[in-house]
């Protein structure tokens, strides 16, 4: 449910994932400023965060660093000589710190001369609630952003 007041877009998260109830939860997105040539979109918020990621597939695996993560995906460097295509699977192995590993699988969903962008296909449950813990407020936010 979207509202408007006063030059700013309101957005109501149903979901609170840490807790796994339902609560309603009022967020103050950002002033929306649109434009018509290029259209906004919302999506999970992004929490920036840096720490190694190990990508794998078929055999084939590469060391690589996390740019930012979000509740539906995360985007990695693209390692140097890798080669791959939207719409593959693949494994991300990610450490934070010295206690928490989140091993999920994701699919490829944009690629750039620099990054990989993928979204998440499978969390185990045992990796569901860290994640969630990991993201805090962000699991729970969406922003807006422009596709381009």
């Amino acid at each position: 449910m979207h509202e408007t007041a006063q030059g700013f877009t309101l957005q109501i998260a149903l979901c609170d994932r840490r807790q796994r109830n339902r609560t309603t939860r009022l967020m103050v997105i950002e002033e929306k400023k649109s434009s018509a040539s290029e259209p906004e979109q919302l999506r999970p918020a992004r929490m920036q965060i840096e720490t190694t990621v190990l990508m794998s597939r078929d055999g084939e695996s590469h060391p690589t660093e996390l740019v930012d993560i979000s509740a539906t995906g995360a985007l990695l460097r693209r390692p140097l000589g890798w080669s791959g295509e939207a719409g593959q699977g693949w494994v991300l192995d990610m450490i934070f710190g010295h206690n928490l590993h989140i091993h999920l699988e994701a699919v490829i969903a944009r690629i750039s001369d620099h990054h990989i962008g993928f979204s998440y296909t499978r969390i185990p449950e045992d990796k569901q609630v860290p994640l969630w813990n990991l993201l805090g407020g962000y699991a729970d936010i969406l922003e807006y952003w422009k596709d381009g």
